[in-house]
């Protein structure tokens, strides 16, 4: 009896602090504690503070967005071209399961102790357990207000629907459960039971996100930064709704190519359609237009001032380029205007641009510590590939290949003169590869001689690093079993801070946060599907309609947006006047824009363009390389990792691990495993 009583005292005491923790903690991503399984499933629906902290409870089991890179829960950027590392590893010891990914290591039962962070597919269902049960009592709570109820309900949906979004995303087609709570100790018959299609799955995620965005708040409090908004079901909903339209899983060659052989084991049906709509590409329209229309958001700008570059002379393909920005690129400062999103400058909770986001340390224990040069106490092994060096542009708009005629650009000698702008320092004697580049070039490369300000510091800080071989941040300069140099002579700058430093007397780091989606991704996903109408259309999404056709106009404005705010001119009449070119454009412009974002990964795949981009060798400059003559040389880094890239079409998902098809019978396994 007393042992019973005790028992009570001490779950009561813990669920107690469960409330206060989850009820103190204003974003919900970051909270660590939650009603545990063991805990009487009773005594979380008491209450609507018992309700509400399980719910958050839920929503704490989903892994951090930021955590793509090092013991990735999602393939990220190094399964893919932008980025790469010199540490791999064999086995239990590689932590970096994207090039796992990459290099054909993943299979079905690999995930056991090599990456278990990339086998989330039984956590996501845990999520889905849990808020089934939040909106099956519903009614239970004694004290719940409507608006309570609303609340609740709509941060419930959201976080189902979030799940099974990212089951979308990374698995493929998932078995959808419904509001069904599935019952424990039953026998195996009870569990069996097929995947949805890919297009069931995506109309069933994105109505529960409909449903969501009709109860969520349409902004919240500083303090609630994180919390999901109507704009981030929405946002979502225009990310799945593109995604759906885009070649691979919108009939045609390439959707045939990759699953035109794929059918679900009970029924003959085909997971992924073989027939092609248009239509697909008027409802992301649809969707991406919703968003603009809220009024909420807009890209993030900083205004020029005695430090902004002066605009380039002499461009003439844009009439519009000279004039104020969002009408033109004047009257702002492109470098800052995208580098302080990312930097921890910007405010992220109300900057106008992260739709959704989240606070996060993994950008500085994680991605700038392995960016930042061995000198200055990081791991300088975090590359950016040659192939994304040349997509950026030039200052004035033109490609490198375009400019090199005049002299514009070249790939011989250095500069001669130091170019300090937007307190970002350039020193003279820098390879004249890097020089006359666009800002978001310069906001987001660590390349050789690029200085590291680390002015937090007052013994660290304005250092240059150089990845020559025999400098202390290049090959020789570390031990000979360390990959702390950077393979490809670039690193991922993007995230640093000019104060951040991580040696040195006052070292410190500015706080980040990581946008799960931004505005830009909007105005582009929008220019994107009207670019690939035919005809004219009429789509219905809650109780407004939208007719959409290829309007130039509204490509050209939506798209031009993101051009502005990076200091270049827009799109030509000539490249508007064709598909194809618009769509290249809108490939270099995303590859960019986006950079290190988890957007390059899946946009390669639902283009149909994997296989192409991925067998292209993966080269940088020659890390062996002891004098500036030897190291700015285009090579295929002579390592393992480079050579062993595996191009497959299996590749387009992470798949189902073994022990899951061994519980479910007619669970079918992605394509290719």
């Amino acid at each position: 009896m007393r042992h019973n009583i005790t028992n009570k005292i001490v779950k009561a005491i813990l669920i107690v602090h469960v409330i206060l923790f989850a009820t103190s903690c204003k974003d919900y991503l970051n909270i660590d504690d939650y009603f545990d399984d063991e805990f009487n499933i009773d005594s979380a629906f008491t209450n609507a503070r018992y309700m509400e902290a399980y719910m958050w409870g839920a929503a704490a089991l989903f892994p951090d967005e930021a955590q793509t890179i090092r013991n990735g829960f999602t393939p990220g950027p190094m399964a893919t071209d932008e980025g790469f590392n010199g540490l791999t590893g064999s086995g239990s010891s590689n932590i970096y399961y994207g090039m796992d990914f990459a290099t054909g290591r993943i299979t079905s039962d690999f995930f056991g102790d090599s990456s278990p962070n990339l086998n989330q597919w039984g956590n996501y269902y845990k999520i889905i357990r849990k808020t089934n049960n939040i909106l099956q009592n519903l009614d239970q709570p004694r004290d719940l207000t409507n608006d309570d109820r609303v609340r609740i309900e709509g941060y419930t949906r959201f976080i189902r629907a979030y799940a099974y979004y990212n089951l979308l995303i990374d698995y493929g087609p998932p078995i959808i459960l419904g509001d069904e709570i599935v019952n424990t100790n039953e026998s195996i018959e009870y569990y069996d039971r097929p995947r949805a299609t890919y297009d069931e799955a995506m109309e069933y995620t994105c109505s529960e996100l409909e449903k969501a965005a009709l109860l969520l708040p349409r902004e919240t409090a500083i303090l609630d930064f994180g919390r999901p908004t109507k704009g981030a079901a929405l946002a979502l909903i225009a990310r799945l709704r593109l995604i759906h339209a885009s070649p691979l899983f919108n009939g045609g060659p390439v959707a045939n190519s990759y699953f035109g052989a794929w059918t679900r084991s009970t029924d003959g049906v085909h997971y992924v359609s073989q027939e092609y709509d248009e239509k697909r590409w008027a409802v992301a329209a649809a969707a991406a237009k919703r968003v603009m229309e809220m009024g909420m958001y807009k890209l993030y700008t900083t205004p020029s001032d005695d430090k902004t570059p002066t605009l380039p002379a002499g461009v003439n393909v844009d009439p519009k380029f000279y004039g104020n920005y969002p009408n033109g690129a004047a009257g702002i400062d492109p470098f800052k205007s995208y580098s302080n999103i990312f930097t921890g400058e910007a405010v992220s909770a109300i900057n106008p641009e992260l739709i959704w986001g989240r606070n996060t340390n993994y950008i500085n224990t994680t991605i700038n510590q392995g960016a930042f040069p061995p000198s200055l106490g990081g791991w300088g092994r975090f590359s950016v590939t040659q192939k994304v060096v040349d997509a950026y542009l030039m200052d004035d708009g033109r490609t490198k290949e375009q400019a090199l005629a005049d002299g514009y650009y070249s790939e011989t000698g250095f500069t001669t003169e130091p170019r300090n702008f937007s307190d970002y320092p350039l020193r003279s004697g820098v390879y004249n590869m890097y020089a006359n580049r666009e800002m978001r070039f310069y906001a987001s490369i660590g390349f050789n001689e690029a200085v590291w300000q680390a002015l937090s510091s007052s013994t660290r800080n304005n250092h240059v690093a150089k990845y020559y071989y025999q400098d202390v941040d290049g090959r020789g300069g570390v031990t000979a079993s360390s990959p702390n140099y950077p393979i490809t002579g670039y690193v991922i700058k993007k995230f640093a801070h000019p104060m951040d430093a991580f040696q040195g007397t006052g070292a410190r780091r500015m706080e980040k946060s990581y946008p799960i989606i931004r505005y830009a991704e909007i105005l582009l996903s929008y220019a994107e599907a009207l670019n690939n109408l035919t005809g004219s259309h009429t789509v219905q999404l809650d109780d407004q309609t939208y007719t959409v056709s290829r309007d130039v106009e509204a490509i050209k404005g939506s798209f031009n947006q993101v051009r502005y705010r990076a200091g270049l001119p827009g799109l030509s009449d000539a490249q508007l006047a064709s598909r194809d070119d618009v769509q290249q454009q809108l490939e270099r412009e995303r590859m960019v824009e986006f950079l290190w974002e988890n957007r390059r990964y899946y946009d390669v795949r639902r283009w149909g363009i994997y296989e192409e981009t991925e067998r292209e060798p993966m080269r940088g400059m020659n890390p062996d390389g002891a004098t500036k003559e030897t190291y700015y040389q285009r090579v295929i880094p002579a390592t393992s990792s480079f050579l062993s890239r595996v191009v497959n079409k299996r590749a387009i998902w992470v798949p189902i691990p073994r022990t899951e098809l061994r519980r479910l019978p007619s669970l079918d396994q992605n394509p290719g495993y």
